[in-house]
């Protein structure tokens, strides 16, 4: 039995970048708790493989958040299909360009802020207005310890985050007056397929461990959880705030 305090039955969620790592983990914990999961990403393999695993009622969905079409095209099929929407959790995002700004192109810069941070406008923009009739809803935006903390040789990349956690708070502001709540979740260091070359490798791995505080790297559970902590009754009175996952890192 689900207690009450995270009971998401009945609630319709889109979770983008849902097919894998903690995306899906977060697809998951949502359903769990009773919500209608559509899972949505660029790889219909991806999307497929991760609503076998999911089950119920999730759907899927092809969107490219970088692509504000598809964003209008998901936004009109939720409206045709479900008729509202009550949870978002951006998550769809690239991971670091490595490199010195002076060597950085102008096409990755571009590259990862239209996916990091325009792709989060995007979403807020066309499918948070369908809360907005509702009087409530609750989007979550993936950040990271780069949307509190500069690191090295990530310019970029720690832009599109800071970004993130200025319109989460800007638009935590903005649609209080509607009943929506628009959160952030900033994690550190998680292990995932796609991390595995950095959290396994011999060099890199205890220099990190040695950074943070709990001394591990994170579990994609740990984020899933938080996740549906935020899109709970139980985060009802909060808004405007960036969840840290991230073992003490950004407090160090």
């Amino acid at each position: 039995m689900i207690p009450a305090y995270f009971d998401l039955t009945n609630k319709v969620a889109v979770v983008t970048g849902g097919g894998r790592g903690i995306g899906l983990a977060i697809a998951q914990g949502l359903a769990d708790c009773g919500a209608t999961l559509i899972i949505c990403g660029r790889n219909a393999e991806v999307l497929e493989q991760a609503r076998s695993a999911i089950g119920g009622d999730a759907v899927t969905a092809i969107v490219d958040v970088a692509d504000e079409s598809t964003v209008v095209s998901l936004r009109d099929n939720v409206l045709e299909q479900f008729g509202r929407l009550d949870i978002l959790v951006n998550n769809a995002g690239i991971d670091p360009h490595y490199g010195s700004l002076e060597r950085t192109e102008t096409a990755e810069w571009e590259n990862i802020l239209k996916t990091n941070l325009d792709g989060v406008f995007y979403c807020c923009k066309h499918l948070g207005e369908l809360m907005i009739p509702a009087k409530g809803g609750s989007i979550i935006n993936i950040s990271s310890v780069a949307g509190k903390v500069g690191l090295k040789r990530q310019v970029p990349y720690c832009a599109s985050k800071g970004g993130v956690e200025q319109l989460t708070r800007a638009l935590a502001l903005d649609w209080a007056e509607h009943g929506i709540r628009v959160n952030a979740i900033g994690y550190g260091f998680i292990k995932t397929e796609l991390t595995s070359a950095m959290t396994g490798h011999p060099h890199i791995a205890p220099r990190l461990l040695a950074r943070t505080p709990l001394g591990r790297f994170g579990d994609i559970s740990e984020v899933a959880g938080a996740a549906v902590f935020l899109a709970s009754p139980s985060a009802s009175y909060v808004t405007g705030h960036t969840l840290m996952v991230d073992g003490g890192w950004a407090a160090a």
